[in-house]
């Protein structure tokens, strides 16, 4: 049986190509982002897809779309909420306004879709919600404070999820991407270890929640699994590692 799969952040990236990859499984895809003609291009291709434009910082718009995808597909088994924004260059200027944006539409907005879907989980007792982060949540990187501060906070807050969820036989899911070729990361004015594609990335994500039962799906692993090694050592040493590496750049 095919699944009804709603995934936000989805008119570039790898929201995108989550979008495509499960439409061309049989998956009726309900597809949001603000960018409504990006949105009008993926239902253009694809007649498994449908568009629901959505700003995720504005709450009551959440509940109004869910209601709208409800409405239309009449039962939601997965929900993949990937929105997020990154601004390297305000960062570094630390740029308050920028920063609170980017809680804003990473965390914040996050939190409302998970809210407008929580009440219909929390009775159909069963189901799928899976957010989004980043190996940016797993220790502070430079020149990324206030994206790595939101990308680990929507890590904590799945982990604290999954422990209430589990109780109504719903899985939460945490994907933790490396460095994607996505219009954020082409942003960054630095080397990108093993970059991938967003079709790399959404072949990963697809095998993790549909072939798969584990909380947390990361990819590239050569990398991410580095990156866990760097989220266990003492802070002085991992500062020590990460200035060496900054050092070799300049």
């Amino acid at each position: 049986m095919s699944k009804k799969v709603w995934i936000t952040g989805a008119s570039s990236g790898i929201g995108r190509a989550l979008a495509i990859k499960f439409a061309n499984e049989g998956c009726l895809v309900a597809v949001s982002a603000r960018r409504e003609n990006l949105l009008k291009e993926l239902t253009e291709k694809n007649n498994n897809i449908y568009s629901f434009p959505l700003d995720v910082t504005d709450i009551n718009n959440c509940k109004t779309v869910f209601k709208q995808i409800l409405e239309k597909f009449k039962n939601i088994d997965i929900c993949i909420f990937g929105t997020g924004i990154h601004d390297p260059k305000s960062e570094k200027k630390f740029n308050l306004e920028k920063i609170r944006k980017i809680m804003e539409v990473n965390y914040f907005g996050t939190m409302n879709s998970i809210n407008s879907v929580y009440d219909y989980y929390n009775e159909k007792k069963g189901g799928q919600i899976s957010i989004i982060s980043s190996v940016a949540g797993y220790r502070g990187l430079p020149a990324a404070g206030a994206y790595c501060a939101s990308k680990s906070a929507l890590t904590s807050f799945a982990e604290s999820l999954h422990f209430e969820m589990k109780r109504k036989n719903v899985r939460i899911s945490l994907i933790s991407p490396g460095f994607i070729k996505t219009p954020m990361t082409d942003q960054n004015d630095f080397p990108m270890p093993m970059i991938k594609s967003p079709e790399f990335a959404a072949e990963q994500i697809y095998k993790g929640l549909i072939k798969k039962n584990g909380f947390e799906i990361h990819f590239p692993k050569a990398f991410t699994f580095f990156l866990k090694i760097l989220r266990i050592l003492p802070i002085n040493i991992y500062f020590k590692l990460v200035e060496k590496g900054l050092k070799k750049k300049i």
